[in-house]
């Protein structure tokens, strides 16, 4: 049977990362070999359970010359494991693995899991690696959009991510993790949760939210009995998780918006939220908040760019928002806060829908193991 190769920088948390791991069950469950070259990282536990096998190595260094070595630690490695495709998902060990895939004559795959910016023709160089796969996946049809405006790849397919309908269920979700979170994070039985949970990083929004609720404190338009949960892990060296603390303060916000720790049961998370804010400033390329959380039947708010425009049914399963604007945001969390608790169950139904008719994890493998065969077939 194949022998498929994946290569990331790290298996910490992110998209990328749970794309691998989830590409390497299907493929276990296929009867395929699946190999993961990376550093390792948190998840590394994950991809052991999934079947998948890791190959450590510093596959995150964009230096030169560990990206020509790393190609011939990989060509070494096809050879020796009679790897049958290479698929990258990130810039830097994409050159390694182009590198290798090439001088060993197999298959090379790539995944646009984010949009890459270029200020200069040395960047842009750097980033087209990502459209030289024999075939070029993109996580959402607006990224695919962004890559043929900015290349001209072979052969080009949409395969969005896929959600993990058989996690995020809410019927599948005990009452004792929800209150457990609920708890954990100080919000009282009778209290409505705002949640928005992700890395703290500023493009994600965290700033833009708080301004928001500050302003509905000011004026008065603030419902009582509303919580506000800012959730995920700080980046490293930064003091942003400071920042946003020092923001609650200066928004007299005590007592109503909390700062806390990374997600481990992230399904519990959003069966614990009313509504979900996904606030991000930049367009993300796919965004697994506003699926994830629709998937558990929540009514998400959103910024209308990026892969958000095809998880969220604006005015139906949630609402899309300006990006950084603090009084759109402000107005659609008013109107949301204002809805009785049958509308919005009314609104995460339909959200659900949406993303198990067109997004459930299934397909994306399906979709995915599709691409390797047709490539092998050749």
């Amino acid at each position: 049977m194949p022998v498929i190769l994946q290569i990331v920088p790290s298996l910490d948390t992110g998209g990328a990362e749970r794309t691998t791991i989830d590409i390497a069950r299907a493929l276990t469950q296929a009867g395929w070999s699946a190999l993961v070259a990376t550093r390792g990282g948190r998840l590394a536990p994950e991809l052991a359970d999934a079947g998948g096998e890791l190959i450590r190595m510093r596959a995150e260094s964009k230096s030169p010359r560990l990206i020509w070595e790393n190609a011939g630690v990989l060509a070494r490695l096809i050879r020796k494991r009679n790897i049958s495709l290479i698929h990258a998902r990130s810039r830097a060990p994409a050159w390694s693995a182009l590198l290798a895939a090439r001088r060993c004559d197999i298959p090379f795959v790539t995944t646009y899991h984010g949009i890459y910016q270029a200020k200069g023709p040395f960047k842009r160089w750097y980033n087209s690696v990502m459209a030289k796969g024999d075939v070029v996946i993109a996580n959402s049809e607006w990224t695919a959009e962004h890559v043929r405006r900015t290349y001209a790849p072979k052969r080009l397919v949409t395969i969005a991510r896929g959600i993990d309908l058989k996690y995020f269920d809410p019927a599948k979700v005990d009452a004792y993790r929800v209150t457990a979170l609920r708890a954990r994070w100080h919000v009282r039985g009778d209290e409505r949760l705002v949640l928005l949970p992700g890395r703290l990083s500023r493009w994600k929004g965290q700033l833009v939210l708080l301004g928001a609720i500050g302003l509905l404190q000011k004026t008065g338009r603030l419902p009582a009995g509303v919580r506000v949960v800012i959730a995920g892990d700080a980046q490293t060296r930064d003091t942003y998780r400071e920042d946003l603390k020092e923001a609650v303060a200066r928004y007299e916000l005590q007592g109503i918006a909390g700062i806390e720790d990374h997600i481990d049961d992230m399904a519990a998370a959003y069966c614990a939220a009313d509504i979900v804010v996904s606030a991000s400033t930049d367009p993300e390329a796919f965004g697994r908040v506003p699926p994830e959380a629709a998937a558990m039947g929540k009514p998400v708010i959103a910024t209308d760019h990026g892969g958000a425009r095809e998880t969220v049914l604006n005015g139906e399963s949630g609402v899309l928002v300006p990006p950084g604007d603090v009084t759109a945001l402000l107005e659609a969390l008013a109107d949301m806060l204002a809805r009785p608790q049958g509308e919005l169950a009314a609104m995460g139904a339909k959200g659900r829908a949406h993303i198990v008719q067109n997004f459930s994890l299934q397909r994306m493998c399906e979709r995915t193991l599709d691409v390797y065969s047709s490539l092998l077939k050749r």
